[in-house]
């Protein structure tokens, strides 16, 4: 009896333990736990998130003193969701927060990754540390989620500060809603810049050099904020034959090929997500006549509303996170260190 016990404790065991390395691979948390204390740790770090904060501060404070002139001229209760406007009002010369962080967001992403392998290649350090017991995939895997958490902490921090100014300036305090609707606008723009984390990190491990894989991400960056647009409206113009447009049906099937394809660009699904995130009077993100809004219920949306209309647009950016990161890791499982 006693030995039948011990055996089926020994088996029960046996298979928690493999549970937790089929869920937990050996090496993960540890790599993961360095990560996080070098990136966070590092020079680096510091200057982006100053960087980033800088950018917010200006934005929301300029932002906030036009909501308060409004609200004085008004002379009555804050709106509802006024709180949310800090992130998406601007007054010129400064955009709103949100456009700051759809331009220096990537920025943010491939600095903390470009190098994340590469300089270890050339370093030797790679080399040893898969000597250790410590499988590959711990260290592809280890390095992405500790950049993406660095991020989300850089995020949620200056999302704090964010709010704290504009309790301040405004005298008002979120709701329930407002902060909910702020807190998955976080989660899309840690989603949104750990696409380009993804991508640097592809970049650092199919290039030798990090040098070159930071050209290329920045090159990547530049095609995907400047030149994405022209092109897509070059295309759609080919595609339609824009100069023999005739009537309203052809226009607006035009149109609605150009945000189409204009979605391929992660900063068009970023920044379409956050306006109809925080913004919730916005009803449709394609194109609509005039003529089609009449008879529309001119009340905001509730939340509910707002996250089946920008799911498809987290779940493109999810796909394009997904498939950078793949190739990074199919490259990193496959290559030979020494020749990678």
């Amino acid at each position: 009896m006693a030995a039948g016990l011990a055996r089926l404790r020994a088996r029960r065991a046996r298979r928690s333990i493999a549970l937790r390395d089929l869920l937990v691979a050996p090496g993960l948390p540890a790599m993961y736990r360095k990560e996080v204390a070098d990136q966070i740790g590092g020079r680096r770090f510091a200057i982006l998130f100053v960087l980033i904060l800088l950018a917010a501060l200006s934005s929301v404070y300029t932002a906030s003193g036009e909501i308060r002139d409004a609200l004085a001229d008004v002379g009555s209760d804050a709106p509802a969701n006024t709180f949310l406007l800090l992130v998406t009002v601007a007054q010129d010369p400064l955009p709103p927060f949100y456009q700051f962080l759809a331009f220096l967001g990537p920025l943010v992403g491939i600095a903390l990754a470009f190098d994340a392998v590469n300089s270890e290649q050339e370093r030797g350090t790679l080399a040893r540390l898969l000597a250790q017991p410590i499988h590959r995939d711990s260290v592809i895997n280890g390095k992405f989620l500790a950049r993406l958490t660095t991020v989300a902490i850089m995020l949620a921090s200056i999302t704090v500060l964010v709010g704290a100014i504009g309790i301040y300036r405004l005298g008002i305090v979120p709701t329930g809603e407002e902060l909910v609707r702020l807190a998955v606008f976080l989660v899309v723009a840690t989603l949104f810049v750990g696409f380009w984390v993804a991508l640097a990190l592809a970049l650092s491990v199919f290039f030798r050099q990090p040098a070159t894989a930071a050209l290329a991400g920045i090159a990547a960056w530049l095609f995907s904020t400047f030149f994405l647009g022209l092109i897509v409206d070059t295309a759609a113009n080919a595609i339609l034959n824009a100069g023999g447009i005739a009537d309203i049906q052809s226009y607006v099937q035009l149109q609605d090929t150009r945000l189409m394809l204009a979605r391929i660009s992660p900063n068009t699904l970023f920044s379409e997500s956050t306006l109809a995130l925080l913004l919730p009077r916005v009803r449709s993100l394609g194109f609509v006549l005039p003529e089609q809004t009449i008879g529309m219920i001119p009340n905001p949306l509730e939340l509910g509303e707002s996250l089946v209309l920008i799911w498809p647009h987290v779940v493109g950016l999810l796909a394009l996170t997904t498939a950078c990161f793949a190739a990074a890791y199919v490259r990193f499982m496959r290559a030979e260190i020494r020749s990678l």
